[in-house]
């Protein structure tokens, strides 16, 4: 495997765990609110850090998209 593969393989992998961090944060949001009894803007929170991790993901996905075509 070239080096410039490997380097889009990782970045794909970064992308793909993010994206799956941010799923689960934005399920387990409302849970973690009322566990740890939270204010709910806190919740507001998670989904917005939740958001970030996707539009990264996005821009990161599309860049290697672009580099592969």
């Amino acid at each position: 495997m070239s080096q410039h593969t490997e380097e889009t393989a990782r970045q794909g992998r970064i992308a793909a765990i993010v994206i799956a961090a941010g799923g689960v944060l934005a399920i387990l949001a409302p849970w973690l609110v009322a566990v740890t009894g939270l204010p709910p803007r806190f919740e507001i929170l998670f989904y917005l850090i939740s958001l970030a991790a996707f539009i990264w993901s996005l821009v990161v996905t599309v860049r290697i998209w672009q580099k592969t075509r």
